[in-house]
């Protein structure tokens, strides 16, 4: 592919024009990274599919049919195998299901497994979609936390970015006793604050401890 201008290589018409830009040959080539010493990229590709009936004829190739085709070895036979595989199941396994937060003992299912009876303090949020379902989960501040140590701006920043509705935020006790302190109830009231203005609803504060924890949710303080 050296003999290509630039901006014909399979790779920097991806990067430029988008995988749609490709043909099947290109797509191949790519996989396969590199041609021979008598073929290029490009040419083994076209050889791998003018053998296989195409790219469809691909899903029914063993690493022993592909390596029939000069140029494709185990190695890249191989390649080409797992990539169809890795499109097979694109399409036959649907997204796993989102684990829904629909109350403080969701939170806390959630939660406690994952970032309780830790040695350090930690502060993070849960990032919720519209239908409270969770997206992901970002830790932001570690160490000893007050209020002047976590502020509302990196906690929403993070929530902006990743497409949140809603958030729970969370922070663990390493004593193992969740009791908020005062610090814990201002910080609360200043990003159910935060939260109004910017539009992304906090549903909670956890404080995780040892087999156990404190929702303002459930304490009716918030």
């Amino acid at each position: 592919m050296k003999d290509l201008s630039p901006s014909d290589r399979p790779r920097e018409k991806l990067l430029h024009h988008g995988v749609s830009a490709l043909g099947d040959n290109e797509l191949v080539a790519l996989v396969l990274g590199q041609g021979s010493r008598r073929r290029s990229a490009l040419a083994v590709a076209n050889a791998v599919l003018a053998a296989h009936g195409g790219v469809h004829g691909l899903t029914r190739c063993s690493c022993d049919d592909l390596v029939r085709v000069a140029g494709v070895g185990r190695a890249r036979a191989a390649q080409i195998v797992a990539a169809v595989e890795l499109g097979r199941r694109t399409l036959v396994r649907g997204p796993a299901a989102r684990t829904l937060i629909d109350g403080p003992g969701a939170s806390a299912a959630f939660l406690m497994p994952r970032f309780s009876a830790r040695a350090v303090e930690q502060l993070g949020i849960v990032l919720l979609d519209t239908k409270h379902r969770v997206l992901r989960t970002a830790i932001l501040a570690v160490g000893t936390l007050n209020t002047s140590s976590v502020e509302p701006r990196e906690i929403f920043r993070e929530a902006a970015i990743g497409g949140a509705a809603a958030i729970v935020v969370f922070h663990n006790h390493p004593s193992g006793d969740p009791t908020p302190s005062k610090d814990d109830v201002v910080l609360t009231e200043r990003l159910v604050a935060a939260g109004f203005l910017m539009g992304i609803d906090v549903v909670d504060h956890l404080i995780l401890g040892d087999a156990k924890y404190y929702s303002f949710k459930h304490s009716g303080l918030l």
